[in-house]
């Protein structure tokens, strides 16, 4: 990506905030010194700020010299609010919106003001900064030119499982953010879905002062992480190899399915032309139900 360095535009002029204006500024996700300069500027001129928690938000603001009207705006109050929102900048006013920390919207609220800012004809301004699941991807050692942002998996250990088993045979590179209390059971899940080899780098507390960066095979970080109640504690994103196993075309293995069902039952069958090809055990066996004679 280039940079536009042909715009005469002063710093003061570039950095102006605009009435009428919806903003999405991140804010650092443990260092403070992450603050962008621009980020300073316009939530210092800004009408509202909208933050996701405003005793929280308020700290960062004191830190900085801050002192701009806030307003709560979380998942609880959101479609409340949005309205809110969305009136004061129609008459004219500028709002930032900010999460407790990163980049709005990544797995935080928001998603409803912004669809219905687009839907108003109203400017909509992000101004970039610290963002957990970028941070983490990119010291993560596991391939950056294609993934998926995952969120957080689901908190019951079903449903979980659901979850992962939804992205197994995904090639991209996958990320996800686990609460620490669920961190265990987690991975426990993700061994059983992906397997004992699929590697994963661990980040957790990310720029803060205890921040932990670990690549390994999912069988031995799961070792690692038991063994130190330390890991346990705080924020954790996952980001996870995509699948590499070696995949066969599936007439190849239709017409090897379609050979031994003829004189072997099913689960031998499949067992056979996983070894033989590579394939995915759940793959086969689902095409070896659909051959079945």
């Amino acid at each position: 990506m280039s940079i536009d360095i042909t715009d005469n535009k002063s710093p003061q002029q570039i950095l102006t905030v605009s009435p009428g204006t919806l903003y999405l500024v991140a804010t650092p996700i443990g260092n403070l010194g992450d603050i962008t300069q621009r980020a300073i500027e316009v939530l210092s001129n800004v009408d509202i700020i909208a933050a996701e928690d405003t005793r929280h938000s308020q700290k960062l603001l004191f830190h900085l010299g801050i002192n701009t009207k806030m307003m709560a705006y979380h998942e609880h109050n959101e479609e409340s609010v949005t309205s809110r929102l969305l009136g004061e900048i129609e008459s004219g006013k500028s709002v930032a919106l900010i999460s407790d920390a990163g980049t709005p919207l990544i797995s935080d609220p928001g998603y409803r003001l912004v669809v219905q800012a687009h839907d108003n004809a109203i400017k909509v301004v992000p101004v970039p900064g610290a963002c957990a699941a970028i941070s983490a991807l990119s010291a993560a050692g596991i391939a950056t030119d294609s993934f998926t942002f995952a969120g957080f998996p689901p908190a019951k250990h079903g449903a979980r499982l659901q979850f992962f088993s939804s992205y197994a045979d995904q090639r991209q590179t996958l990320i996800f953010y686990v609460s620490c209390h669920k961190i265990i059971d987690t991975l426990r899940d993700m061994l059983s879905i992906f397997g004992a080899e699929r590697v994963v780098t661990f980040a957790r507390e990310l720029t803060k002062t205890f921040e932990t960066i670990r690549r390994a095979e999912l069988a031995e970080l799961i070792d690692w992480v038991e063994a130190d109640a330390n890991q346990r504690k705080g924020e954790i994103v996952l980001v996870v190899e995509g699948d590499r196993s070696v995949r066969k075309d599936v007439a190849e293995v239709d017409h090897y399915l379609t050979i031994l069902l003829a004189e072997l039952p099913v689960k031998q069958a499949v067992s056979i032309v996983v070894k033989m090809t590579g394939e995915n055990k759940n793959d086969v066996y689902k095409r070896a139900l659909a051959l079945k004679p």
